[in-house]
């Protein structure tokens, strides 16, 4: 395996505020461990206030840490050694008004010390890549928010870097804004970028990223795979079957109403209490708590033995939704207690 191009052990971030009531100390990164390797597409998944952008800005050199360590690149993070291979694109990019999409990458280039030429020739790739080709000389007060985030990553890879840290890239984008940010992601992914994502929307984390650490309240939760942090030997297979009976099999449901088949009789003992089921119109409705390929294939040659008529099946995992409020349900903050992060170092 190659080595870490982000290798965070046990980081950990303390803001002490002062008012009329005493001192206030505020734990915003709690030991936290983890790490990014070249290539992927790494996310950084956690509710509002969970610390995730306290500890973006202290691997960008931004905000101290209060303990533990952290590398980039096996350069201590916030040298110069580190931080000129890293792109970022904050949550909010700001750019000057007068600016035209062009203007603006000429100035973030002077700013990384490009030459005007490599600043051009860069500028007309990336303008390409992130959708902006034609509307280059157009100012930018009349981009849309998708627009300004595509900006926005372009002006992130502008120095060509190897590692690119996106801070909620995709937060307050409608879909079509959403889908165009995830291509170019994508893009950059088959390219060899090593990308380092942070957000709160579930679905772009599931979408786009190769491995997820979850955190809430400053510490990691779990991380991995998104396969390997659901519970996979929780899944459910869903059957439906026609609801018209065979010659014999049957008992009376007396709360439905209705004639439904005997599973007790038709499955025996094997299942024990890991089956549910309903009636919906037409069909009866299985959800069957399944270990393994073996069990799913004997449930359904059972069935068909049993002369059921299958009409839909569906092997059914743990969701990133359902896998996330498992791991951070109870640490979920309350509507009039969203904690904010400081913005000062100390």
């Amino acid at each position: 395996m190659q080595p870490p191009i982000v290798d965070v052990q046990k980081l950990q971030k303390v803001y002490r505020s002062f008012s009329l009531t005493g001192r206030r100390r505020i734990e915003a990164v709690r030991g936290v461990s983890l790490q990014a390797f070249p290539g992927e597409v790494f996310g950084l998944l956690g509710p509002n206030g969970a610390g995730k952008t306290t500890l973006i800005k202290m691997l960008l050199g931004v905000v101290k840490p209060s303990g533990g360590t952290a590398k980039l690149f096996d350069q201590p993070i916030g040298s110069t050694a580190a931080r000129s291979r890293v792109g970022y694109l904050p949550e909010s990019l700001r750019v000057d008004r007068h600016h035209t999409a062009r203007s603006a990458l000429r100035y973030y280039g002077r700013m990384s010390g490009m030459s005007s030429a490599e600043i051009h020739s860069r500028s007309n790739e990336l303008l390409k890549l992130v959708g902006l080709e034609g509307r280059d000389r157009e100012s930018v007060r009349r981009f849309s928010k998708g627009m300004y985030q595509r900006l926005g990553l372009a002006q992130a890879l502008l120095h060509d870097p190897d590692l690119l840290v996106l801070d909620e890239p995709t937060d307050g984008l409608d879909p079509v804004g959403r889908n165009e940010v995830r291509k170019v992601i994508d893009r950059l992914r088959n390219s060899g970028k090593t990308i380092f994502l942070n957000s709160h929307i579930l679905q772009e984390v599931e979408l786009v990223c190769s491995r997820v650490a979850i955190l809430a309240k400053g510490e990691i939760k779990a991380i991995g795979r998104l396969d390997e942090l659901s519970h996979r030997d929780e899944q459910q297979l869903v059957v439906e079957v026609l609801a018209d009976p065979p010659e014999s099999g049957f008992a009376e449901d007396r709360d439905l109403g209705d004639v439904v088949p005997d599973w007790q009789a038709i499955f025996g003992d094997q299942l024990n209490d890991a089956i549910e089921s309903i009636q919906v119109g037409g069909v009866h409705r299985l959800t069957i708590g399944v270990d393994d390929q073996e069990q799913i294939n004997w449930i359904i040659d059972t069935l068909r033995q049993s002369n059921q008529s299958i009409c839909r099946l569906q092997v059914r995992r743990e969701s990133l939704e359902e896998t996330f409020m498992r791991l951070v349900g109870n640490d979920l903050p309350g509507e009039n207690d969203l904690p904010r992060e400081p913005e000062a170092a100390e």
